[in-house]
């Protein structure tokens, strides 16, 4: 699972898609916790990301929204600079 992005102690993963299942989506780690984020509205469905992690992490994807969808259809994948 390549590493997208990190940030505030927070690292951002996606699968490759022969792996993986609709809809598009993220995951992120944060700490001990991960969580499963979809690209359409940002919001985490699957997970035990505390608020504050969840809010960094609809930030990262409204900035970057965009260029994961790019990174999901195309599974070419590519750092983004952190957020912040």
């Amino acid at each position: 699972m390549p590493v997208i992005s990190r940030f505030y102690g927070i690292v951002i993963k996606m699968y490759l898609r022969q792996k993986e299942h609709n809809p598009p989506h993220i995951h992120a780690i944060y700490g001990e916790c991960v969580g499963m984020f979809s690209l359409e509205d940002a919001e985490m469905f699957e997970g035990d990301i505390p608020l504050k992690g969840q809010m960094y992490v609809k930030e990262f994807i409204e900035k970057y929204r965009r260029e994961l969808y790019d990174m999901w259809e195309t599974q070419e994948f590519q750092k983004l600079p952190p957020i912040g």
